[in-house]
């Protein structure tokens, strides 16, 4: 009777034990896929910044007026209401028209 207690206490201690071993290493490559996805996130977040920064220095008004005295030599006419397409179908009809 007191082998079998000491026996079975033994064998619920090994299941246990590896049990928790297994859940730890689940855990520890849970914690390296976080951690690489968490230094993929600020590399985004570092280009997303950037790419903001740069948007806002080249469409500042500023910026615009100087890149149309740059291309001064150049005639620069605004683009006419007509030559605008709202979407691709209206591009297409427009073509269509021109080549028939």
């Amino acid at each position: 009777m007191f082998r079998s207690k000491i026996i079975m206490s033994v064998i619920i201690f090994l299941f246990l034990l590896i049990i928790t071993s297994i859940i730890k290493n689940e855990t520890r490559i849970i914690e390296k896929k976080l951690s690489k996805l968490n230094k993929q996130i600020i590399l985004k977040e570092k280009d997303i910044n950037e790419s903001e920064l740069d948007f806002y220095f080249l469409s500042s008004p500023a910026e615009v007026e100087r890149k149309i005295k740059i291309l001064s030599n150049i005639n620069y006419n605004p683009i006419k209401n007509s030559n605008i397409f709202l979407n691709l179908s209206n591009f297409r009809d427009s073509k269509k028209n021109i080549s028939d």
